[in-house]
């Protein structure tokens, strides 16, 4: 096993810098996943690590040992494709015993770590079939177990569930979290999906324009999201226009009809304009709350119920709450909403910076 350390990264294409100055730690063992947008740069720098894409600048590190220069068969890593990438003419024994087989470990080791992986994946009673005779879900069952086979020091996946179906998805990334943490093997894990990645991550680096916005863990991200592009990305929220205004030395959240919200969290702050980022759940439901919403539109998604309402300082809010069997409210109707002052999000006008924290790790 081995942690990965990179030092001010650089990759260009054609003349285009895609990724700059890029620093980053994954601890011994995590299940550390690079999420962003297509073309942010996490699979450019995920073939960085793997060795097949080349590094204009920087040092890359396993366990200590620079391997900017060394090849992709000498790192000793397991690799897990979006296409599965398993051999049509193998059976699913000599897919996952491929590997060992390419680095001559005796017959008795072959097959016992082959059993092992078979078992472990839950594929043992698909042994004797060939892929094309295999669900989606079971290929990349066979895909991970032949990375996992040969005990590489690292494991690097990039977005293996993508031609999943949904159900299938859910299903793969618990399974994949469960052997991760199984086995402990240092992993890089790439996706688009933010739920997915809130799902399965130890830890997560949010990457934008072949930068780290934030690193942090799933709850840290959703909770203190260090600028706006990642309380935008990584679940839903409303962005609000507001200033930050202090009355006898307390500061208060000054919407565009005046309503005044107190937040003593940042009675330390100058005066100035902000973005205020409130998440659906955070608009409460309440007879007496200060806010008149009317609703627009609805969505009754089983467990909760998602609102589309107009408020007098914003149209078309999100927001999120518990279904209910007795209520049942249609556009046009009036309802009064508070708001969870404690959760919410401010940030500096050009949406850079929360007022509030969240470690930057790079922007």
């Amino acid at each position: 096993m081995s942690d990965i350390k990179i030092d001010h990264a650089k990759k260009i294409y054609n003349g285009q810098t895609v990724i700059e100055d890029l620093n980053l730690h994954v601890a011994d063992g995590a299940l550390f996943t690079l999420l962003g947008p297509s073309g942010c740069g996490k699979t450019t720098l995920l073939r960085m690590i793997a060795g097949f894409n080349s590094i204009e600048a920087g040092d890359f590190y396993f366990a200590g040992k620079r391997i900017n220069e060394m090849e992709p068969s000498k790192r000793n890593i397991g690799m897990v494709f979006q296409n599965y990438a398993i051999f049509p003419h193998l059976t699913v024994r000599d897919n996952v015993a491929f590997g060992l087989k390419q680095k001559k470990v005796s017959k008795t080791e072959l097959e016992q770590e082959t059993n092992k992986y078979l078992k472990l994946m839950q594929i043992d009673s698909y042994r004797d079939r060939k892929p094309d005779q295999l669900s989606g879900g079971q290929q990349q069952r066979v895909a991970l177990a032949r990375a996992l086979a040969v005990h590489p020091d690292v494991l690097l996946m990039d977005e293996p569930l993508s031609n999943l179906d949904a159900k299938l998805r859910v299903d793969m990334r618990q399974a994949i979290r469960e052997i991760q943490h199984e086995v402990g093997i240092t992993t890089i894990y790439v996706t688009h999906d933010q739920e997915e990645a809130m799902a399965i991550s130890d830890q997560i680096a949010v990457m934008n324009h072949g930068k780290i916005q934030q690193v942090g863990r799933p709850k840290e991200l959703y909770h203190r999201p260090s600028n706006v592009f990642v309380a935008t990305f990584i679940g839903r929220t409303n962005i609000l226009s507001a200033e930050l205004v202090h009355k006898g030395g307390k500061a208060y959240l000054k919407f565009s009809d005046s309503y005044l919200l107190a937040f003593p969290d940042l009675d330390h702050e100058i005066d100035q304009k902000v973005c205020v980022s409130i998440r659906p759940e955070e608009f409460v439901r309440s007879p007496d709350g200060p806010i008149e919403a009317e609703i627009i539109d609805s969505l009754y998604l089983g467990l909760n119920t998602e609102y589309y309402m107009d408020i007098p300082f914003a149209k078309k809010v999100q927001v999120c709450e518990e279904s209910s069997f007795k209520e049942d409210f249609k556009p046009g109707d009036h309802v009064r909403l508070s708001i969870n002052a404690d959760k919410i999000n401010v940030f500096t006008l050009d949406g850079t910076r929360n007022l509030l924290g969240g470690e930057v790790h790079e922007v």
